[in-house]
């Protein structure tokens, strides 16, 4: 089923209204239908195995509290759960080769291709973090298997997270929730601002992001430099305006998720972007990657935490992915904060002596042209496509990508600026924004009619704008 597509947000819009005519008891097991519903349009046998998967990790949940081997549970259930990961989406990369070492005529990656295994990164973090908790003692194993298999399977945010913890989701769901005009309408109104971003902006991008690494042999037809630089534009409106959508889905159910984004666009270095940027995926690996083995090799001092910081990045850039590309799209992470953090006495003690609008954009422009570099390792199939990019980026064709015409490339760009204008005023300007929005949301009959015309305007752009949807790019994790 298309995120996007006006059948999905119907069919949500429904289900808000009738989860409230429910009485409290019967509404997990609604969303619960609703989301294996949802599943199984992509694949039945995905569904009965993320069934089974959920029944695994509620079982070894349970009984991690009361076993007198917590530390082997704990072992298991991490290698069940990155099992399953390594067989449904690394097989290709890591056990087809030594199939092939071995003389085993076998296709691992088959399993994938029989279950369809979208959401497996994400709800396999989700899992992973489950069993910590309950092992550390951070939280009680779920009693109640119907609310752990939501935890899994709520389908706003199943296929491209945000990761949540489950110390966060499951004690909203025993509470009873009452119907809240503001909630329905913040939920909606994100909805609305999600669609605009994806529509409008993401999937206009895509033709200039996507045809340039199709056309790598194209001489003359994309300008590559302007395409490096809309790289973080696409991902960023691309994979935020799903978030927007999942937020306002489970908003108007009145649950909250976990934050994803946080004006990444106004960070001044790497350590502050990842702070900003997928936030859930970041503190993730921060809080059960980092931490813990920092933790087991503190003794190491200095050198526990670079070595700690070079696995957590490097994973992080596997997680995406199995191949090449990824793992040292990880690496040029962990570098940067590795310099970021080495050089930071000496870069304040430089950098203090300049003016501060002048420090403050410097370290914006270059945090964002990094991460613009190191998309290519993303967005490209192979380590062979990456230098045949950067190889590229001396052929100039105008200030147009290829694919896209003018006309809908500077209505794209400037849905963009309107966007982060607002991000730059929120962050830098916090009460002159906070007056505006007080403003904009007052009761005045004005204001109404205003706001009502905006609204209608994102709605038709969104229709205009969506004959030909893509698909999201962290679908594919």
């Amino acid at each position: 089923m298309n995120i996007t597509s006006l059948y999905y947000v119907l069919l949500s819009v429904v289900a808000v209204f009738v989860y409230y005519l429910l009485k409290h008891r019967f509404r997990a097991l609604f969303l619960v239908i609703l989301s294996c519903g949802f599943i199984a349009t992509y694949s039945y046998k995905l569904l009965a195995y993320v069934l089974v998967y959920v029944l695994i990790n509620y079982l070894i949940g349970k009984r991690i509290p009361v076993s007198g081997k917590k530390k082997l549970l704990l072992t298991t259930g991490i290698l069940v759960n990155l099992s399953q990961l390594l067989l449904l989406k690394y097989a290709s990369f890591t056990i087809n080769p030594l199939f092939e070492l071995l003389h085993i005529h076998a296709d691992a990656s088959m399993l994938a291709r029989i279950i369809v295994p979208v959401g497996v990164s994400f709800f396999t973090l989700q899992g992973i973090g489950y069993l910590v908790n309950v092992k550390m003692g951070w939280e009680k194993p779920e009693k109640n298997f119907l609310h752990f298999l939501l935890y899994i399977v709520f389908y706003p945010r199943f296929l491209s997270g945000p990761i949540d913890r489950s110390n966060h989701f499951l004690p909203q769901l025993k509470v009873s929730q009452t119907f809240s005009e503001e909630n329905i309408t913040r939920g909606f109104r994100l909805i609305l601002f999600g669609l605009f971003k994806k529509v409008a902006i993401a999937d206009q991008l895509a033709t200039a992001v996507n045809g340039a690494y199709g056309n790598l042999d194209a001489t003359g037809e994309f300008t590559f430099w302007i395409v490096l630089l809309l790289q973080p534009l696409y991902l960023y409106f691309d994979f935020s305006g799903y978030t927007d959508i999942a937020f306002g889905i489970a908003r108007a159910f009145g649950l909250e998720l976990r934050p994803n984004f946080n004006r990444p666009f106004m960070s001044e270095n790497m350590t502050e972007f990842w702070k900003r940027f997928h936030i859930s995926l970041s503190s993730w690996f921060h809080d059960y990657v980092f931490m813990r083995t920092f933790f087991r090799i503190r003794k190491w001092g200095k050198n526990a935490t670079t070595y700690a910081l070079f696995l957590t990045w490097i994973l992080f850039g596997v997680w995406h992915g199995a191949g090449w590309t990824f793992m040292l799209l990880g690496l040029l992470q962990a570098l940067a904060v590795f310099y970021e953090f080495s050089t930071k006495r000496w870069r304040v003690r430089v950098f203090s002596q300049l003016p501060a609008l002048l420090r403050t954009w410097m370290g914006r422009i270059f945090t964002y042209v990094f991460y613009a570099i190191s998309l290519t390792f993303f967005f490209a199939p192979d380590i062979h496509s990456v230098f045949a990019f950067f190889s590229r980026l001396s052929v100039s064709n105008g200030l147009t990508p290829g694919g896209m015409n003018d006309e809908i490339f500077f209505l794209c760009m400037f849905f963009a600026f309107v966007i982060l204008l607002f991000e730059l005023l929120k962050n830098d300007f916090a009460k002159v924004f906070d007056s505006m929005e007080a403003s904009w949301y007052s009761n005045r009959i004005t204001n109404r009619v205003l706001r009502w015309g905006l609204y209608l305007a994102l709605i038709t752009i969104v229709i205009v704008f969506n004959n030909e949807v893509q698909e999201f790019i962290y679908f594919q994790f």
